[in-house]
């Protein structure tokens, strides 16, 4: 996109000028699809069409806590947005009859407006598209093409100068004058070989450091995303780029490189990042996503050095994949991630995935792993929101399960709900501890 257009693209939709017009368009746009004279309009359509909404919002309630797309309920402010986004193509529709042409175009451009600053609203609760460029899912300024990243092999520089004993890749890392000032992203498949998992495309964050004529051997972070979700999530909602290339410039280029793979396999999948019925998320992510790293990407081999995370599904998937595999994930991010696998209840649970196996559910419990061995040499950093009380309960669960088996663990709080404010900032937080976890720095 033309750098004329980007300062619209990039106009904020949580907050500022963008957002504070659509507020508005909301109000004028009911006022407009309101103004009607005539008894009849306010004592009889009116009602009807507000009766009418609700009945949609209570069918969109109901749709979600029979099929269960995700365990957790709307928050009730995301439930009147949507009324607010109903209640317009309602009034639209009970106004239609009898109205000249150019006040039903009057009209329905009012209640797109609406719809419009309703979906603002939404999106505002959970803050997943910050920008108009997220929203419509453009191209992002940094991003590149994946062949000129990984198929331009090039000399790896070594992790330590021979003669000198190994440490932190900070201290023998020596930046070339034409380091790049920014990373850069890219997307790339990423089959399921092993899995036969059926991944969407996933997205890479390459540090500064890595696009250098002698890369040095970079540690690797697997970030997850939620549930509903996509790979891409943490390049939106999340702004991982912009984050890890703030700590690249105070670090002479060095960040983890990071890897964002497909974990459910479509939008509302939920395939509870194990091997079930639902897919063979564990062998994915545990082996496919892996050995492709190790094949594709010029990076520290020594898993001692590799990192998963993620926010909500994707925090409880990160645990999952470091209580299974604490050699391959010795340190994990888990922001506001629940302490196991749930479709909502165990019943519903082990039926979708094992066919009602309660034993087989429990063997892919991370709690009840942790309680039957010990993690000396693994470590977490479990961040929620002071407003997040259900996710704040298991974060304490979790944080104590995992001391009681050896895992070095820091939990800590941030204001905020279960939202990006609260999962991107606790990246932010996290970086120094994870930098060090993962030998960059001292």
């Amino acid at each position: 996109m033309s750098r004329d257009w980007r300062w619209v693209t990039e106009l904020s939709l949580l907050h500022g000028p963008l957002h504070a017009a659509l507020l508005v368009a909301v109000v004028l746009g009911t006022g407009v699809l309101l103004l009607r004279r005539g008894r009849p309009w306010w004592t009889r359509r009116v009602p009807v069409a507000a009766a009418g909404a609700l009945l949609l919002v209570a069918a969109v309630w109901l749709l979600l806590d029979v099929t269960h797309p995700w365990p957790d309920p709307l928050p009730l402010d995301a439930y009147a947005w949507i009324g607010v986004g109903l209640l317009a193509p309602v009034l639209l529709a009970v106004g239609w009859a009898g109205r000249r042409w150019w006040v039903r175009v009057l009209g329905a451009g009012a209640a797109l407006l609406v719809v419009l600053g309703a979906a603002d609203g939404v999106d505002a609760v959970y803050g997943s598209f910050p920008t108009l460029a997220t929203a419509l899912q453009l191209p992002m300024p940094d991003e590149v093409d994946a062949r000129t990243v990984l198929d331009a092999a090039v000399p790896a520089a070594a992790a330590a100068p021979a003669g000198l004993p190994a440490g932190p890749l900070a201290q023998t890392w020596h930046p070339p004058q034409d380091l790049p000032a920014h990373g850069a992203v890219t997307q790339v498949a990423i089959p399921g070989t092993r899995s036969g998992f059926t991944a969407r495309p996933a997205w890479i964050y390459l540090p500064p450091a890595y696009l250098t004529a002698h890369r040095p051997l970079l540690p690797v972070l697997v970030l997850i995303g939620g549930q509903p979700g996509s790979p891409r999530d943490w390049l939106d909602g999340g702004r991982l780029a912009q984050r890890m290339d703030d700590f690249a410039a105070a670090h002479a280029g060095l960040a983890p490189v990071v890897v964002m793979p497909d974990a459910l396999g479509g939008e509302v999948a939920d395939p509870l990042c194990t091997d079930s019925a639902l897919g063979h998320a564990d062998t994915y992510l545990a082996q496919d996503v892996v050995d492709w790293v190790d094949h594709d990407l010029q990076v520290d081999q020594d898993t001692a050095h590799w990192a998963v995370g993620g926010l909500s599904y994707g925090g409880t998937c990160a645990l999952q994949l470091a209580v299974a595999h604490p050699t391959l994930f010795p340190t994990f991010y888990d922001a506001s991630g629940q302490q196991g696998p749930t479709l909502g209840d165990p019943q519903r649970t082990a039926q979708a995935a094992f066919g009602g196996d309660a034993a087989a559910l429990a063997a892919v419990d991370p709690l009840q792993e942790l309680r039957g061995r010990v993690y000396p040499g693994s470590a977490g950093y479990l961040v929620v929101g002071t407003q997040d009380p259900g996710y704040a309960a298991q974060q304490r669960t979790v944080a104590a399960a995992a001391t009681a088996a050896g895992m070095a663990i820091t939990a800590t709080q941030l204001p905020g709900r279960h939202e990006w404010k609260v999962w991107g900032d606790g990246l932010t937080d996290a970086l120094p501890w994870l930098a060090h976890r993962t030998g960059l720095t001292s």
